[in-house]
């Protein structure tokens, strides 16, 4: 299955004092990157975190954000007297060294969770509560990453579709471009032999010359025949639809790496093809060639 590495998933879970809301985000790298951004309490839930995500995904820069909330329940807005006592002896004992101090404001008492003698959730609940958002954030992520490999897939096909059409050109062409190369290399050998021994051909004998110019004219095609790199990209080709369709993966390994390898092999024999072009039309295909390969190269930076 073709996945990209960018993504987002977030979620929320948490008791019924607390809330924790999580946050993945995920963008491209070579190795799987994990940054976690978690306050204090949630701390002890950085393992369990690590472990969750290291076994979900293989490659991508990760960071994740969590937050904790306490939920306010219905007797937030009731004040209790005593506790209203308490606070204002322990203001007229901090006013006793710092005369300036100001009050709290009714706000601050309202949602001051020792007024209604609630205790702070237990660590255990929280860092259970954001496994769980984590979880639900991850499929989020998951699916996020599916549905960007795929657009990145279809773009990638498109641009094979092109690279085996220009594959296919210069393969119906290449025996009339030989045969031209041939023609244009003996007629150059005879101008040569010409200018160099004038009337050197009348102590040469025909087939002697023939068989001299069919070997120079050999020898030549042999250095513009491109008949192998055509049939390896055409290999190339055929392994880019095995990883894409989800068959490469069976070997193991990650796709985004893979792929990322294959597009160096396509480059490097259109390389070879435009050092061994003959002709203007091959020259510009394995332009073209380079170009599509390197568009796909792009894309394959965000499969994981």
């Amino acid at each position: 299955m073709i996945r990209s590495m960018t993504a987002f998933g977030s979620a929320q879970a948490g008791p019924e004092t607390a809330a924790v809301a999580l946050e993945l985000r995920s963008v491209n790298s070579r190795f799987l990157d994990l940054y976690f951004r978690l306050p204090e309490e949630l701390r002890q839930a950085e393992a369990p975190l690590r472990e969750l995500l290291s076994g979900a995904l293989s490659r991508g820069k990760v960071e994740i954000r969590a937050s904790c909330v306490r939920n306010a329940s219905g007797e937030a807005s009731v004040l209790d007297p005593a506790w209203l006592e308490s606070v204002a002896a322990q203001l007229r004992t901090a006013r006793a060294a710092f005369p300036d101090m100001a009050a709290p404001r009714l706000v601050e008492l309202l949602n001051w969770p020792g007024q209604r003698g609630e205790s702070a959730p237990e660590p255990q609940a929280l860092a259970a509560a954001c496994l769980e958002a984590a979880g639900q954030a991850l499929a989020q992520l998951q699916q996020a990453r599916q549905r960007e490999g795929e657009r990145l897939a279809a773009m990638m096909r498109d641009c094979a579709q092109k690279v085996g059409a220009i594959v296919d050109q210069v393969e119906t062409h290449l025996p009339a471009l030989l045969a031209e190369h041939r023609e244009r290399l003996a007629a150059k050998l005879r101008e040569a032999v010409e200018s160099a021994f004038p009337g050197g051909f009348a102590h040469i004998s025909g087939p002697e010359l023939s068989e001299r110019l069919a070997q120079e004219a050999t020898l030549f095609a042999l250095r513009i025949d491109v008949a192998e790199e055509l049939s390896r990209l055409r290999s190339h080709l055929e392994e880019l639809r095995h990883i894409l369709e989800g068959s490469g993966g069976k070997r193991g390994g990650s796709a985004g790496k893979r792929l990322d390898f294959l597009f160096q092999e396509m480059n490097r024999e259109a390389n070879t093809l435009g050092s061994k072009a003959g002709s203007v039309d091959v020259t510009r295909a394995a332009m073209d060639l380079k170009l599509l390969i390197e568009q796909m190269r792009e894309q394959a930076q965000n499969i994981e």
